[in-house]
Protein backbone atom coordinates (compact mmCIF):
# COMPACT_ATOMS: atom_id res chain seq x y z
CA UNK A 1 0.00 0.00 0.00
CA UNK A 2 1.46 3.67 -0.91
CA UNK A 3 1.69 6.07 1.74
CA UNK A 4 2.49 8.72 -1.08
CA UNK A 5 0.09 11.55 -1.18
CA UNK A 6 -1.41 12.35 -5.06
CA UNK A 7 0.91 15.08 -6.71
CA UNK A 8 3.81 14.55 -3.92
CA UNK A 9 6.09 14.23 -6.40
CA UNK A 10 5.70 17.68 -8.35
CA UNK A 11 6.85 20.49 -6.22
CA UNK A 12 4.21 23.61 -6.23
CA UNK A 13 4.87 25.90 -9.22
CA UNK A 14 5.64 28.73 -6.97
CA UNK A 15 8.52 26.40 -5.47
CA UNK A 16 9.79 25.67 -8.57
CA UNK A 17 10.07 29.01 -9.71
CA UNK A 18 11.65 30.80 -6.67
CA UNK A 19 14.27 27.86 -6.58
CA UNK A 20 16.02 29.23 -8.73
CA UNK A 21 18.47 31.46 -8.41
CA UNK A 22 17.84 34.58 -11.08
CA UNK A 23 14.52 34.29 -10.66
CA UNK A 24 14.86 34.12 -6.77
CA UNK A 25 17.24 37.27 -7.38
CA UNK A 26 14.41 38.91 -9.57
CA UNK A 27 11.88 38.19 -6.89
CA UNK A 28 13.88 39.84 -3.60
CA UNK A 29 14.75 42.98 -6.32
CA UNK A 30 11.34 43.65 -7.03
CA UNK A 31 9.75 43.05 -3.63
CA UNK A 32 12.02 46.49 -2.54
CA UNK A 33 10.05 48.43 -5.42
CA UNK A 34 9.30 48.54 -9.07
CA UNK A 35 12.31 48.15 -11.45
CA UNK A 36 12.90 48.61 -15.68
CA UNK A 37 14.13 45.29 -17.48
CA UNK A 38 17.79 46.96 -17.32
CA UNK A 39 17.69 47.96 -14.09
CA UNK A 40 17.12 44.14 -13.18
CA UNK A 41 19.87 42.74 -16.06
CA UNK A 42 21.76 45.13 -14.25
CA UNK A 43 21.46 44.27 -10.45
CA UNK A 44 21.49 40.48 -11.40
CA UNK A 45 24.51 40.82 -13.65
CA UNK A 46 22.88 39.10 -16.56
CA UNK A 47 21.83 40.02 -20.28
CA UNK A 48 18.68 41.40 -20.80
CA UNK A 49 16.99 39.26 -22.78
CA UNK A 50 17.84 36.35 -20.26
CA UNK A 51 16.26 38.47 -17.51
CA UNK A 52 13.48 39.13 -20.00
CA UNK A 53 13.04 35.13 -20.09
CA UNK A 54 12.88 34.67 -16.35
CA UNK A 55 10.27 37.91 -16.10
CA UNK A 56 8.26 36.06 -18.47
CA UNK A 57 7.99 33.12 -16.45
CA UNK A 58 7.34 35.08 -13.12
CA UNK A 59 4.57 37.05 -14.98
CA UNK A 60 2.64 33.80 -16.39
CA UNK A 61 2.77 32.74 -12.69
CA UNK A 62 0.81 36.01 -12.17
CA UNK A 63 3.47 36.67 -9.11
CA UNK A 64 4.54 39.94 -11.15
CA UNK A 65 3.13 42.71 -13.73
CA UNK A 66 4.29 45.10 -16.00
CA UNK A 67 3.22 48.69 -16.87
CA UNK A 68 4.23 50.66 -19.09
CA UNK A 69 5.81 53.76 -17.92
CA UNK A 70 3.99 57.16 -18.03
CA UNK A 71 7.14 59.45 -18.46
CA UNK A 72 8.78 56.91 -21.24
CA UNK A 73 6.20 54.75 -23.18
CA UNK A 74 9.15 52.77 -24.52
CA UNK A 75 9.68 51.59 -20.34
CA UNK A 76 7.83 49.67 -18.62
CA UNK A 77 8.13 49.05 -14.86
CA UNK A 78 7.66 45.58 -13.34
CA UNK A 79 6.21 44.63 -9.98
CA UNK A 80 5.88 42.47 -7.67
CA UNK A 81 2.37 41.02 -6.33
CA UNK A 82 3.32 40.33 -2.59
CA UNK A 83 -0.43 39.51 -2.01
CA UNK A 84 -0.19 36.81 -4.66
CA UNK A 85 3.30 35.71 -3.01
CA UNK A 86 1.63 35.21 0.09
CA UNK A 87 -1.12 32.91 -1.35
CA UNK A 88 1.39 30.65 -3.13
CA UNK A 89 3.53 30.40 -0.44
CA UNK A 90 0.22 29.47 1.80
CA UNK A 91 -0.44 26.70 -0.82
CA UNK A 92 2.60 25.70 -1.00
CA UNK A 93 2.81 24.61 2.60
CA UNK A 94 -0.82 23.12 2.24
CA UNK A 95 0.44 21.02 -0.19
CA UNK A 96 2.82 19.27 1.77
CA UNK A 97 0.68 19.13 5.13
CA UNK A 98 -2.27 20.04 6.47
CA UNK A 99 -1.29 21.68 9.11
CA UNK A 100 0.79 24.43 7.18
CA UNK A 101 -2.32 25.75 5.99
CA UNK A 102 -2.15 29.50 6.56
CA UNK A 103 -5.82 28.85 8.71
CA UNK A 104 -5.02 26.55 10.58
CA UNK A 105 -5.17 27.37 14.17
CA UNK A 106 -5.16 30.94 13.50
CA UNK A 107 -7.25 33.60 11.01
CA UNK A 108 -4.41 35.28 10.00
CA UNK A 109 -0.74 36.26 9.92
CA UNK A 110 -0.39 38.34 13.13
CA UNK A 111 0.62 42.03 12.24
CA UNK A 112 4.05 43.39 11.92
CA UNK A 113 4.64 45.55 15.05
CA UNK A 114 3.89 49.24 14.83
CA UNK A 115 6.60 51.13 13.64
CA UNK A 116 7.62 54.16 16.00
CA UNK A 117 7.26 58.16 15.23
CA UNK A 118 11.49 57.92 14.34
CA UNK A 119 10.83 56.85 11.19
CA UNK A 120 10.31 59.37 8.64
CA UNK A 121 8.68 58.69 5.14
CA UNK A 122 8.21 61.21 2.11
CA UNK A 123 5.94 60.22 -0.51
CA UNK A 124 6.34 61.96 -4.30
CA UNK A 125 4.16 62.18 -7.49
CA UNK A 126 3.88 64.77 -10.16
CA UNK A 127 1.13 66.92 -9.26
CA UNK A 128 0.72 65.96 -5.33
CA UNK A 129 -2.66 66.39 -5.92
CA UNK A 130 -3.83 62.48 -6.08
CA UNK A 131 -1.19 59.55 -5.73
CA UNK A 132 1.29 61.09 -2.67
CA UNK A 133 -1.07 62.52 -0.87
CA UNK A 134 -3.20 59.13 -0.81
CA UNK A 135 -0.08 57.73 0.43
CA UNK A 136 0.57 59.98 3.09
CA UNK A 137 -3.19 60.36 4.54
CA UNK A 138 -3.35 56.22 4.28
CA UNK A 139 0.26 55.41 6.05
CA UNK A 140 -0.73 58.08 8.69
CA UNK A 141 -4.11 56.15 9.57
CA UNK A 142 -2.51 53.00 9.02
CA UNK A 143 0.09 53.79 11.87
CA UNK A 144 -2.19 55.44 13.98
CA UNK A 145 0.17 58.92 13.09
CA UNK A 146 3.09 56.98 14.70
CA UNK A 147 5.36 57.64 11.66
CA UNK A 148 6.45 60.99 10.40
CA UNK A 149 4.87 61.07 6.94
CA UNK A 150 4.84 64.04 4.45
CA UNK A 151 4.32 63.81 0.42
CA UNK A 152 5.28 66.61 -2.02
CA UNK A 153 5.19 67.18 -5.77
CA UNK A 154 7.67 67.84 -8.34
CA UNK A 155 5.27 70.16 -10.06
CA UNK A 156 2.35 70.78 -7.41
CA UNK A 157 -0.77 71.47 -8.12
CA UNK A 158 -3.15 74.30 -6.63
CA UNK A 159 -5.07 71.79 -4.81
CA UNK A 160 -6.19 68.43 -4.55
CA UNK A 161 -7.82 66.63 -7.54
CA UNK A 162 -11.56 66.64 -6.31
CA UNK A 163 -11.73 62.81 -6.93
CA UNK A 164 -8.96 62.32 -4.21
CA UNK A 165 -10.88 63.90 -1.91
CA UNK A 166 -14.23 62.04 -2.34
CA UNK A 167 -12.07 58.80 -2.71
CA UNK A 168 -10.32 59.38 0.43
CA UNK A 169 -13.73 60.14 2.28
CA UNK A 170 -15.82 57.77 1.11
CA UNK A 171 -13.74 54.51 0.89
CA UNK A 172 -11.50 55.31 3.73
CA UNK A 173 -13.22 58.04 5.83
CA UNK A 174 -10.28 60.37 5.91
CA UNK A 175 -11.01 63.43 5.52
CA UNK A 176 -8.20 65.72 3.09
CA UNK A 177 -10.07 68.85 2.88
CA UNK A 178 -7.48 70.65 4.43
CA UNK A 179 -4.43 69.47 2.77
CA UNK A 180 -2.47 71.72 0.65
CA UNK A 181 0.10 70.40 -2.35
CA UNK A 182 3.91 71.58 -1.82
CA UNK A 183 6.72 71.80 -3.97
CA UNK A 184 9.41 68.86 -3.09
CA UNK A 185 12.27 71.64 -3.01
CA UNK A 186 10.39 72.73 0.59
CA UNK A 187 11.36 69.60 2.38
CA UNK A 188 14.91 69.22 1.08
CA UNK A 189 16.72 70.44 4.44
CA UNK A 190 14.77 67.53 5.92
CA UNK A 191 15.81 64.38 7.20
CA UNK A 192 13.60 61.59 5.32
CA UNK A 193 14.60 57.38 6.41
CA UNK A 194 12.32 56.80 3.39
CA UNK A 195 11.74 58.51 0.20
CA UNK A 196 8.97 56.94 -2.22
CA UNK A 197 7.88 58.30 -5.85
CA UNK A 198 4.97 57.10 -6.87
CA UNK A 199 5.35 58.58 -10.54
CA UNK A 200 7.74 57.48 -13.63
CA UNK A 201 7.79 61.41 -14.04
CA UNK A 202 8.95 62.02 -10.82
CA UNK A 203 11.56 59.46 -10.05
CA UNK A 204 13.50 61.06 -13.07
CA UNK A 205 12.73 64.20 -11.46
CA UNK A 206 13.31 63.46 -7.81
CA UNK A 207 16.38 65.11 -5.83
CA UNK A 208 19.00 63.51 -3.99
CA UNK A 209 19.19 63.75 -0.58
CA UNK A 210 22.46 64.06 1.69
CA UNK A 211 21.59 60.67 3.09
CA UNK A 212 18.50 58.20 2.26
CA UNK A 213 18.96 55.34 3.79
CA UNK A 214 16.27 53.88 1.41
CA UNK A 215 14.74 54.83 -1.59
CA UNK A 216 12.10 53.26 -3.99
CA UNK A 217 9.98 53.65 -6.71
CA UNK A 218 5.91 52.30 -6.92
CA UNK A 219 5.16 52.80 -10.61
CA UNK A 220 1.40 53.80 -10.54
CA UNK A 221 -0.50 55.65 -13.17
CA UNK A 222 -1.76 58.76 -12.50
CA UNK A 223 -5.68 58.76 -12.36
CA UNK A 224 -6.26 62.05 -12.75
CA UNK A 225 -5.03 61.82 -16.91
CA UNK A 226 -8.21 59.53 -16.98
CA UNK A 227 -10.40 61.93 -19.93
CA UNK A 228 -14.02 62.67 -18.80
CA UNK A 229 -15.73 64.34 -15.71
CA UNK A 230 -14.65 63.90 -11.97
CA UNK A 231 -17.80 61.72 -11.49
CA UNK A 232 -16.68 59.35 -14.80
CA UNK A 233 -13.23 59.08 -13.79
CA UNK A 234 -13.93 58.31 -10.53
CA UNK A 235 -13.55 54.50 -10.67
CA UNK A 236 -10.00 55.54 -11.98
CA UNK A 237 -9.28 57.10 -8.39
CA UNK A 238 -10.49 54.36 -6.63
CA UNK A 239 -8.19 51.85 -8.09
CA UNK A 240 -5.57 53.77 -7.84
CA UNK A 241 -6.74 54.22 -3.82
CA UNK A 242 -7.00 50.38 -3.45
CA UNK A 243 -3.21 49.74 -4.99
CA UNK A 244 -1.78 52.73 -2.81
CA UNK A 245 -3.53 50.99 0.32
CA UNK A 246 -1.98 47.62 -0.45
CA UNK A 247 1.16 49.07 -1.30
CA UNK A 248 1.35 51.04 2.08
CA UNK A 249 -0.05 47.89 3.75
CA UNK A 250 3.01 46.28 2.54
CA UNK A 251 5.23 48.72 3.51
CA UNK A 252 4.79 48.52 7.50
CA UNK A 253 6.89 45.56 8.17
CA UNK A 254 9.50 47.36 6.15
CA UNK A 255 8.77 50.73 8.25
CA UNK A 256 8.98 48.12 11.63
CA UNK A 257 12.44 46.97 10.51
CA UNK A 258 13.59 49.82 9.92
CA UNK A 259 12.89 51.50 13.55
CA UNK A 260 14.36 47.90 14.63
Amino acid sequence: MSMERPGAKTPPEFLQLAAHPLRWQLLATLADGDHRVRELAAHIAQPQNLTSYHLRLLRNAGLVSATRSSYDGRDSYYHLDLDRCAQALAESGAALHPALRRDAGQSDVPPAGRPAGSVAVLFVCTGNGSRSPMAEALLRRRTGGAVTVASAGTRPRRALHANTVRVLRELFGIDATGFQPRHIDTLVDRRFDHVITLCDRAREACPEWSAIPRRRHWSIPDPAAAEGTDDATYSAFRRTAAEVDTRVRHLLPVLAATHR
